[in-house]
């Protein structure tokens, strides 16, 4: 889902969204090939793709999640990010095994670009609620060293926002009905590219 977010750079042009499905798909196919990531030649790319930028890159296959793997905070850009992304998706993800030849065919690549995470203010767990957009946020939730996170796809499955904080405090590895307050809260908008 498509969000604007002052802090995001305006949406990518259409070859550039292009050249970034493209590239996931071929960084895929060149590990494939060759048991190694591709060199990625970050100057031959428009600036919007040189931009640094964080992002998820999700594979499906049939519409069921084969790999998802991605990187909170910019530290390369853009298409160098989704290249490496997506070659972790396909085979790092530690909930599947590598993907084989013939799922590279029929893969499906989604690609989710994020804005900067914004640290949410809160009273309590009901004003939290209350802050959250549906369909619209991305959160990260970290209490100590309990982290997790859900990009904004994740309301297309949990669309009540009760059973969205519970799921993400569950994959934090906190009870569903944990509560503190030294829980910390950060919202993000994804640009979706698929």
């Amino acid at each position: 889902m498509k969000a604007s977010n002052p802090t995001t750079t305006t949406d990518l042009l259409a070859q550039d969204r292009e050249v970034l499905l493209s590239m996931a798909y071929d960084a895929i196919g060149y590990h494939l090939a060759n048991g190694r990531p591709s060199q990625i030649d970050v100057s031959r790319y428009s600036p919007a793709l040189q931009q640094v930028r964080a992002t998820f890159v999700t594979l499906e296959i049939q519409e069921k999640l084969r790999g998802c793997i991605g990187t909170l905070e910019a530290v390369r850009p853009l298409v160098a990010d989704v290249a490496h992304n997506a070659c972790s998706a396909a085979f790092d993800d530690p909930r599947f095994p590598p993907l084989r030849i013939d799922e590279h065919m029929v893969v499906s690549i989604h690609i989710s670009i994020l804005s900067p995470a914004e640290p949410m203010s809160f009273t309590g767990e009901a004003d939290l609620l209350q802050q959250i957009v549906p369909g619209v946020d991305g959160l990260i939730l970290q209490d100590g060293p309990n982290r997790g996170t859900f990009l904004p796809s994740v309301w297309e499955h949990v669309p009540d926002k009760d059973q969205f904080l519970a799921h993400l405090k569950q994959k934090a590895g906190l009870a569903a009905d944990y509560w503190s307050d030294s829980i910390k809260v950060s919202r993000y908008r994804t640009e979706s590219v698929s």
